[in-house]
């Protein structure tokens, strides 16, 4: 059986306790981060080790937006821009800024698919605010919902034709937090009419196949407690206000948003309806403290079944559908509606 898990690797290898691990467990996904990206052989590898250890081609992630949020990164791979500079053209020419974030979105989902990465947790749908902490800040692709909705649309669609399944975040929206979630408990003290703005953003592409949780706390519907970990936040707002269908996933478990043992941050997780766990150890270094907390929530991980799993092998349907693609004519095309962004300085 297929556990309700995202699970990541401690390095470039994957190593003899993340493989038992892996083949006890069986996770539905692994996320990939940058300290296991070094070369296109060495992901390529990874991979490939992966599949040996749970026995299927499950489905890989990564985080891959563009800008400062590359698990890839160049000499090795191409550098993509940030949801600003999609954001910059669509203010002078919407067709032109839907038309390159489609592109600069397929051509990303070229570069995964040659690594047998199918899953990308991009795009952001969340709207900055002034004041806010910048941990969104240029990522976003706008202030105004419907802009940001429609390049988000752009890049999902761009993903999607290239067999890469988009996760939309972070939901129900992270852009007025003032804190770092990676680091606290961010607490949102506006009230639900300017809410109703973020919320908007993420209705518009609620047809998105999965989507990221936000670990903050809303404090006009669940005070001090974070949307995650939230039954109020998730079914009345996520679920219900924005009508999102899709694979609800956990922002990461190791975040220090949340409070508790991993195994309470888990239990409360898929209480509060999330359909999988991601743990991706981003504040661990040490390879055994990793494996250590990513046995922790596997163990605590639920079989995925049900509407779950339902959700989940439609996200996994997504990578067997790229459609034809010629790379070169595209970046050409790409590099002439936003240049390099090495020029961008």
């Amino acid at each position: 059986m297929v556990k309700a898990c995202i699970l990541s690797v401690s390095g470039p290898e994957l190593t003899p306790g993340e493989a038992a691990l892996f083949a006890a467990e069986n996770p539905w996904a692994v996320i990939l981060m940058g300290r296991s990206c070094v070369s296109r052989m060495q992901v390529r590898r990874l991979v490939a080790d992966i599949w040996t250890a749970t026995g299927r081609e499950t489905l890989i992630f990564i985080d891959q937006e563009g800008g400062r949020v590359a698990r890839l990164k160049a000499p090795e791979w191409p550098l993509f821009p940030r949801g600003a500079d999609y954001a910059a053209l669509y203010q002078q020419d919407k067709a032109l800024g839907r038309e390159a974030t489609w592109l600069g979105h397929r051509l990303i989902a070229s570069e995964l698919a040659a690594l047998s990465i199918h899953a990308d947790c991009s795009p952001v749908v969340d709207l900055p605010v002034p004041g806010a902490h910048d941990v969104i800040g240029d990522r976003a692709f706008g202030t105004e919902p419907e802009q940001a909705a429609d390049l988000a649309r752009a890049a999902l669609d761009g993903l999607t034709a290239g067999g890469v399944a988009g996760v939309i975040k972070h939901i129900p929206g992270h852009g007025r937090s003032v804190a770092d979630s990676h680091l606290e408990l961010p607490r949102v003290t506006a009230g639900q009419n300017e809410l109703a703005k973020d919320f908007d953003a993420f209705a518009r592409v609620a047809d998105a196949p999965m989507a990221m949780t936000a670990h903050i706390a809303y404090e006009a519907y669940d005070p001090g407690k974070a949307a995650t970990v939230s039954r109020i936040m998730i079914q009345d707002i996520i679920r219900g206000r924005i009508g999102f269908d899709g694979l609800l996933m956990t922002d990461d478990l190791g975040m220090k948003a949340l409070g508790g043992t991993l195994t309470e941050r888990a239990a409360a997780s898929i209480a509060a309806g999330c359909d999988v766990l991601l743990h991706c150890s981003g504040f661990l270094k040490e390879a055994d403290a990793i494996l250590a907390e990513m046995t922790e929530v596997a163990k605590a991980a639920p079989h995925l079944s049900g509407k779950a799993a339902v959700r989940a092998a439609a996200a996994d349907a997504i990578a067997k559908k790229a459609q034809p693609f010629e790379p070169a004519p595209a970046w050409k095309r790409f590099h002439e509606l936003i240049p390099p962004p090495g020029a961008m300085a």
